[in-house]
């Protein structure tokens, strides 16, 4: 029972880290015509929280030493806050896209430490608290992406994305008072980080392609059915619908993970549930709308959790978690970032966003090809 105040602090915390990317997408009609601004502008609301998020994450062994696991959270949680405030009085361009970068930096601090948390206070349960900790960032993009076009006609769409700064600044206050379960900095500061090989560096780019597919459907998919005469309303459910069944993915991989030594037995049918997706919204994603959320909702929310536990397969102890975690976040996110504004730039110039799905398909089937190299410790 005592831990049970941190875990809920935990989850709270995951629930904060995607609404900033998931919000933009369903108000994405009433932002540009408010503010005038772009297509290709509008992507670097999705990639430069992105970024920031890869950035801070390669900095994580340092992050681990100063301010500290528990500091670096509530900072993190607090910048969040901030953040999401800021945007209900600096709403133009540049104050969204400041704040897109203030909050990338907030989101990144939380998500470089916590794993090495998890792994210092639950080593014998860390892949299912992983799963649960991304099913609970899951959780809180499609919490956004269904409320967003409801609340914006209530209270106006810059106050529905100020209003997410207090779930965060609750987060910071839940985390606050876990500080007596702050781990030492210590002892994390003096173990030995692991050496960043050609393991290391596969795993960050498979961690940035399978991400890519994430921020993209989170930042574009709502835009993307607007654009085939779905209102904003139910486009935004659409989003909503696919992080709901990424959550249910997310869960199914937390339960069933132990079963599977073998990551790649679940990686290759979960690959394959995203490339379909990806499909029908190539061929014809009115009629095959639903299937396109279910597949893709499916994939991608089985994949994100998949990808960070292989990653967390391979360190033996919470500094290198943190080590390790911080480098392929980091780079992984920094290639993942490219694919919003990759996509802003094809809408702006095409008109259509079909041709940014079948780069990202294209994407799918290197993955694909790359699992094959995902053997597990023990076989290598």
């Amino acid at each position: 029972m005592k831990l049970l105040l941190p875990l809920i602090a935990l989850l709270l915390l995951g629930l904060n880290l995607r609404p900033v990317l998931a919000l933009p997408g369903p108000l994405l009609a009433s932002i540009q015509q408010d503010t005038a601004l772009s297509s290709s502008a509008a992507g670097l609301l999705s990639m430069l929280p992105v970024m920031a998020m890869g950035l801070c994450a390669l900095a994580g062994s340092y992050l681990q030493r100063w301010p500290g696991t528990f500091r670096g959270v509530l900072l993190g949680a607090l910048i969040i806050a901030a953040a999401c405030t800021l945007r209900g009085f600096w709403w133009q361009p540049a104050g969204l896209i400041a704040t897109a970068l203030l909050a990338g930096i907030g989101i990144a601090l939380v998500q470089a430490l916590l794993p090495g948390w998890i792994k210092q206070h639950y080593p014998q349960h860390s892949s299912r608290l992983m799963g649960l900790y991304t099913t609970a960032i899951m959780g809180g993009a499609a919490l956004a992406a269904a409320s967003a076009a409801p609340l914006a006609q209530a209270i106006s769409w810059q106050n529905t994305l100020a209003l997410w700064g207090l779930p965060a600044l609750l987060a910071a206050v839940m985390w606050y008072r876990c500080g007596n379960m702050a781990v030492s900095e210590k002892t994390l500061a003096v173990a030995p980080p692991p050496p960043l090989n050609r393991r290391a560096w596969l795993l960050m780019v498979y961690f940035g392609i399978g991400t890519g597919a994430y921020t993209l459907v989170l930042a574009w998919l709502p835009p993307f059915f607007v654009q085939q005469s779905w209102s904003p309303q139910h486009s935004g459910y659409l989003l909503a619908g696919l992080t709901l069944t990424e959550v249910v993915a997310g869960l199914l991989v937390a339960a069933l993970i132990p079963r599977f030594h073998d990551r790649r037995h679940l990686l290759i049918p979960v690959l394959g549930l995203v490339l379909g997706g990806l499909m029908c919204l190539m061929i014809a994603p009115s009629a095959l709308a639903l299937l396109a959320i279910l597949l893709l909702g499916l994939g991608i929310g089985a994949l994100f959790p998949l990808s960070l536990i292989v990653t967390l397969d391979h360190a033996v102890t919470p500094q290198q978690a943190g080590k390790l975690m911080g480098f392929v976040q980091g780079g992984g996110y920094m290639i993942a970032s490219l694919m919003p504004l990759l996509a802003g730039v094809i809408r702006q110039v095409l008109g259509d966003l079909q041709q940014a799905f079948s780069v990202m398909a294209l994407g799918v089937v290197v993955l694909l090809v790359m699992t094959l190299w995902l053997k597990p410790q023990a076989e290598k």
